[in-house]
């Protein structure tokens, strides 16, 4: 879903938004937190600890949108030095191409995306796209 745009699925849940925020903050990945920069105000936005990855990469950031309906929005970027990225995005929301639930696969977080089902609690799906990209970041060392 792009930027800005909420496609039927309401308003920003601030209260988990915070919550997410808190949880990321607490986390050794990230190097810093924002909760709605002004840059992204409907999202919490974290970037990683750039330690982790291989020189190459520029930035790598977790983009979190969560709506009031438990809709949401995960997108995952990598930002190459050579002005290439390696992108994916674990959505749920209404729309025309997928599932309500649904992933949009690396490396460019095509759409349409594979339909998906993800657990009701937005604990789970945090830890679960958190566990998704450690195995990405751990790839780099292998």
């Amino acid at each position: 879903m792009p930027e800005g745009e909420t496609g039927g699925v309401g308003g920003i849940d601030s209260d988990i938004l915070e919550r997410v925020g808190r949880r990321l903050r607490g986390s050794a990945r990230f190097a810093a937190v924002e909760y709605r920069p002004e840059y992204a105000p409907n999202a919490v936005v974290a970037e990683y600890d750039l330690g982790y990855f291989p020189a190459a990469i520029e930035r790598a950031y977790l983009r979190v949108r969560w709506f009031e309906t438990d809709d949401f929005n995960v997108h995952y970027s990598e930002q190459y030095r050579n002005g290439d990225s390696w992108e994916c995005r674990w959505d749920r929301h209404p729309n025309s191409h997928n599932d309500r639930e649904h992933f949009h696969p690396p490396p460019d977080a095509t759409t349409p995306g594979r339909d998906t089902a993800f657990d009701g609690d937005w604990r789970r799906v945090i830890s679960g796209v958190l566990s998704e990209l450690d195995e990405r970041i751990q790839s780099f060392w292998e």
